[in-house]
């Protein structure tokens, strides 16, 4: 019987064949016609691929001069790493540094990734390629050029748990892109990703690929700048075009190019397997950009403007003389303490009262709350607010941002705490405006 079916097996391939020979042999002469095959990319591509620009986040650093190792060694591409089965956000500075008295300050380019022009100078990119920059610079590749020409660039607007950023760059002149409609895409539409993996080596790469899923729920723990933990979900597109380090904040577009999505991780391997991963990309799609897009074009933000003092404030504090004060008393927490080292409260200062008609009263601080930032500055102990209440005087307004959860006095003086028992708080953003208060302890 075996021998029966692979001959059967073998004469259907030869009846393919023969009948292809035959076909060919019997077929009529005609005129043969020249058909051109497209590619269903190339106009999109050469319609987006020159707005797609490279984004460089430079940072100061401390080193030693007695270190044998390179500065570089310390930094890499913004870029993607294995850890929890999928790419961190960021770069790290190593082990092993060397700091010495002879410690010196240096300026370092400590990552690099893409960006996708959205408006007359505008770039669309991710929190995570510009975080933590002390000078950012936008790269552009010419034709004809060895080098990239590089603009000056600033930070305008961004939200980092969506891990979306806008940055301007005033000599900037390339076209803007069209925004799509995230929300029409279909399993199986086309993706374009374009983007400069590993830097200005591979400057404008195009990877193409198919939308593999849509809202996929994308988890990340992390913590915040104040030491608390917490986990961020954002519902993303999954694509299997390659994305690669330094493709972080470009574009997927569609066919039509339109810009659909904010390349940002890749998964590269299984914590649970251990086994490799290919394939599998995710992207912010961008109508959940749009909103703070749309704000910035709006309002042509050119500067990350933080709240001031109004005139009107600034002219009554002129008239005002004597110490300022907020008005509270407060306690230091321990950061040694269960809760903060388990990240599960911030560090900062606790308030325990609050002064009856105080300007903390009046800027609605209240008991139980958590001063972990003043004008931009993290708060660890009450040693730093005063510090810069003493440095104001009275009519200043302070920007002050408190963790704010129910029943934190109880919270805290209580014992065997279990992470059960921690309600879930939010950061509240307040102003202060400082005035002479009689016999306040802050």
């Amino acid at each position: 019987m075996k021998k029966h079916l692979l001959g059967y097996v073998a004469l259907t391939l030869v009846c393919v064949m023969i009948g292809s020979a035959v076909g060919i042999t019997t077929a009529p002469a005609a005129q043969a016609e020249t058909t051109i095959v497209t590619s269903p990319f190339t106009a999109a591509i050469a319609e987006v691929r020159s707005s797609v620009v490279g984004v460089n986040n430079y940072q100061n650093v401390r080193y030693s001069n007695r270190n044998s190792y390179s500065i570089e060694d310390f930094f890499g591409d913004f870029g993607f790493g294995g850890f929890g089965g999928f790419g961190g956000y960021g770069n790290g500075y190593g082990n092993g540094y060397d700091r010495s008295p002879q410690e010196q300050v240096q300026e370092v380019l400590a990552g690099t990734g893409s960006g996708v022009v959205v408006g007359n100078g505008y770039v669309l990119t991710n929190f995570h390629v510009v975080e933590d920059a002390t000078r950012l610079e936008i790269s552009v590749k010419e034709e004809g050029k060895e080098d990239p020409t590089t603009y000056a660039s600033t930070l305008v607007a961004y939200d980092e748990n969506l891990d979306v950023a806008v940055i301007y760059a005033p000599e900037l002149k390339l076209p803007a892109v069209k925004l799509g409609d995230s929300d029409s895409l279909l399993v199986g539409d086309w993706a374009i990703c374009i983007g400069n993996p590993l830097s200005e080596q591979f400057t404008g790469t195009v990877t193409v690929g198919i939308v593999s899923a849509l809202d996929r729920a994308v988890s990340s723990t992390n913590y915040d700048k104040y030491g608390r933990k917490e986990t961020i979900t954002n519902t993303m597109i999954q694509t299997d075009a390659a994305i690669n380090a330094g493709n972080s904040g470009g574009g997927m577009f569609s066919v039509t190019g339109e810009l659909m999505g904010i390349p940002t991780l890749k998964y590269t391997g299984s914590a649970y397997s251990g086994s490799t991963i290919e394939g599998i990309g995710m992207c912010i799609p961008i109508n959940a950009a749009k909103p703070i897009i749309e704000d910035v074009l709006k309002n042509n933000l050119t500067t990350n403007v933080s709240k001031t003092a109004s005139s009107a404030e600034d002219a009554a504090s002129a008239s005002l003389v004597g110490k300022p004060r907020m008005g509270v008393t407060v306690a230091n927490i321990n950061q040694n303490y269960s809760l903060v080292v388990q990240g599960l409260i911030p560090r900062g200062v606790l308030i325990h009262e609050v002064e009856a008609f105080s300007p903390a009263e009046k800027a609605g601080i209240r008991a139980g709350d958590i001063i972990v930032d003043i004008n931009d500055t993290v708060i660890t102990n009450y040693t730093q607010m005063n510090e810069i209440i003493a440095s104001k005087k009275a009519g200043d307004t302070l920007q002050v941002k408190v963790y704010r959860a129910e029943g934190m006095l109880d919270l805290l003086d209580g014992e065997s705490i279990t992470e059960q028992d921690v309600p879930e708080g939010e950061y509240v953003d307040l102003e202060v405006v400082l005035a002479i208060v009689d016999e306040v302890k802050q």
